[in-house]
């Protein structure tokens, strides 16, 4: 994400040379949608939260398949492309004369000039992965025209377009449905699931929730919600709510996240969440939206009604006490929740809550024995053979800290080996913006040493990769990723399997392709030559799947050709196969 800040920042002057500032809410009639031959669906909508960022556009159907044309939502030109086996896949960028920009990600192939400028760009750098950006003028389009086709490259799971709108001059993205660009079939209201608490408890002198409760929330014959819990609930003197839900559309089977969410206590506007767009270097203050153990624990919205000193987003029109809601002993308030969709949608809760005369508030001050971590100050610990340091802003509220040490375990993965023992780091649901840094000492015996990374580890025993190298006797590694880490190696190089014989004939394909994965670190790079020569290779890192696609000007006819393709795993180890094939 650095880099793609870094080379937009790099051409952003080019671009407002180029083009008028663009309003925030640009004319909607201005595009048409992008996609042709298609029902008019979406699989995800903008601003839905993922682990660490917010969804930055929309996800259009494509009918689930392949090939469907893509088209320029206006006229303009090309001014970035983008080659790669992650994120958008292949992708292009096409700046307007109104001061946007719009994205077109997960192609499967673009227009042919652009294709075969990416193709011989890609031979001149001999890099399988490029981030190009054409000179003025070179790729203009028109409105309406085929620009590309639709694929299933990059990050995806499944054929669609993945289309943005942005503000060019910021590069700061736009809602474009609750905008109106895009335009889909929705009549149906947000479904509240469920409703969860926090007390906030003073430790330590700094405010930390306390653990939540939570309450089923059930739909009334009315179609409005009620709270499956007692009425009045009890609450603690300060706390927050967390409203769990989620929403469809017509015609689908998605599920989408919510657009606005408003708080009303005793008939006053307290707090309002609505994403209208955000800035890229602002998408990891998504963990300040969502209550982030719970939105990683299910595929619903968790969105906290309340918000840390930490946010840096614009997205709370409305921000009284920051979301927290105060309520002594034996007082009763009255509590409304409305959610909307990007269509206009909305649903609504009312509730009483009533301040509970069993607090927890402060009761742990003298507690010697909790500590609590400010996210204003550096924070470090070094126990035994684990060192941990934590930089200030890396967290976003003050959170327990916990570290405990555990014996080696027995993983899943009988392919590697354990080096060390199991320390737990807080937890793995606390999110970090900017990344800590982690120690883990160990003795590795010196054939493993190259092959050595940290990793976490679940309670079923299943290993993920960090990274890291070994060097003085341990691991250090900068990471946002806590919980069990532990010192692990792995020998097993990558597989590599082709899916045609050797000397095949493929005189009639297209191209060739070799079946690819890892069983632990994950590829880091794989290289073809044929006849000795460079050669294009797209990976598909979700199918396991590396392809070369035949050029009739690069690779003569009716002759036998020698294949080697090389892959590298991230800790160290290689594979190779070599073999021929018939063109």
């Amino acid at each position: 994400m650095l880099r793609f800040l870094i080379r937009s920042a790099a051409a952003l002057p080019l671009l407002a040379a180029m083009l008028p500032a663009a309003a925030q809410t640009p004319d909607t009639a201005y595009y048409i949608y992008p996609v042709g031959g298609a029902v008019k669906a979406l699989s995800a909508n903008f601003g839905e939260m993922r682990p660490d960022h917010f969804h930055s556009g929309v996800d259009i159907k494509t009918d689930g398949v392949t090939g469907k044309p893509v088209l320029a939502a206006a006229d303009g030109e090309v001014v970035r492309i983008l080659v790669s086996p992650s994120g958008y896949g292949r992708a292009l960028y096409v700046a307007h004369p109104n001061g946007t920009t719009t994205v077109y990600g997960h192609l499967s192939q673009f227009r042919d000039d652009i294709e075969t400028y990416v193709r011989e760009e890609r031979y001149r750098q001999r890099r399988n992965r490029v981030d190009l950006y054409p000179a003025r003028g070179r790729f203009p389009v028109r409105q309406g025209e085929r620009i590309a086709l639709s694929g299933n490259t990059g990050q995806s799971f499944g054929p669609h377009l993945h289309f943005e709108v942005r503000d060019t001059p910021t590069q700061r993205t736009l809602n474009t449905v609750a905008a109106g660009i895009i335009r889909v079939p929705d009549d149906i209201a947000p479904l509240l699931l469920r409703l969860h608490y926090f007390e906030v408890d003073t430790l330590g002198g700094l405010p930390v929730a306390a653990p939540g409760r939570s309450f089923p929330i059930r739909r009334t014959s009315g179609g409005d919600y009620r709270l499956d819990a007692p009425d009045p609930l009890p609450v603690g003197r300060l706390g927050y709510f967390v409203l769990e839900a989620t929403d469809r559309k017509n015609g689908v089977n998605n599920t989408f996240g919510l657009y606005r969410v408003t708080l009303e206590v005793d008939g006053e506007p307290v707090f309002q969440y609505r994403m209208d767009g955000y800035a890229f270097d602002e998408t990891r203050y998504c963990n300040v939206v969502a209550c982030y153990p719970l939105q990683i624990a299910s595929r619903n919205e968790a969105i906290r009604l309340a918000v840390p000193e930490s946010n840096r987003l614009d997205c709370y029109p409305i921000l009284r006490n920051r979301g927290l809601i105060a309520c002594s002993a034996g007082e009763r308030r009255q509590l409304r929740i409305v959610a909307e969709d990007d269509s206009g949608n909305r649903s609504s809760l009312t509730f009483a809550v009533t301040g509970s005369d069993d607090q927890k508030a402060s009761h742990a001050d003298a507690d010697t024995l909790v500590r609590v971590i400010d996210p204003s100050k550096r924070f470090a610990d070094l126990h035994d053979d684990l060192c941990v340091t934590i930089p200030a802003g890396a967290l976003y509220e003050p959170v327990r800290y916990e570290m405990t040490r555990h014996a080696r375990p027995a993983p899943r993965d009988t392919t590697l080996t354990v080096l060390s023992s199991v320390y737990r780091v807080l937890s793995r649901e606390t999110p970090l913006h900017e990344p800590a840094e982690v120690t883990v000492r160990a003795f590795v015996p010196r054939d493993l040493q190259p092959h050595a990374a940290l990793a976490t580890i679940n309670g079923k025993g299943r290993l993920s990769y960090l990274g890291g190298t070994y060097r003085s006797g341990g691991i250090t590694l900068r990471t946002r990723t806590l919980g069990y880490l532990l010192m692990v190696a792995d020998t097993v190089p990558p597989r590599l399997e082709p899916r045609f014989g050797d000397g095949a004939d493929l005189s009639r394909a297209r191209g060739f392709s070799l079946a690819i994965d890892d069983n632990f670190s994950g590829i880091a790079s794989v290289r073809a030559e044929i006849d000795g020569r460079w050669a294009i290779l797209d990976r598909d890192p979700i199918r396991g799947i590396v392809t070369h696609t035949f050029d009739d000007r690069d690779l003569p006819t009716g002759e036998l050709h020698r294949l080697r393709v090389t892959a590298a795993d991230r800790c160290g180890n290689t594979a190779s196969w070599e073999g021929t094939f018939l063109r």
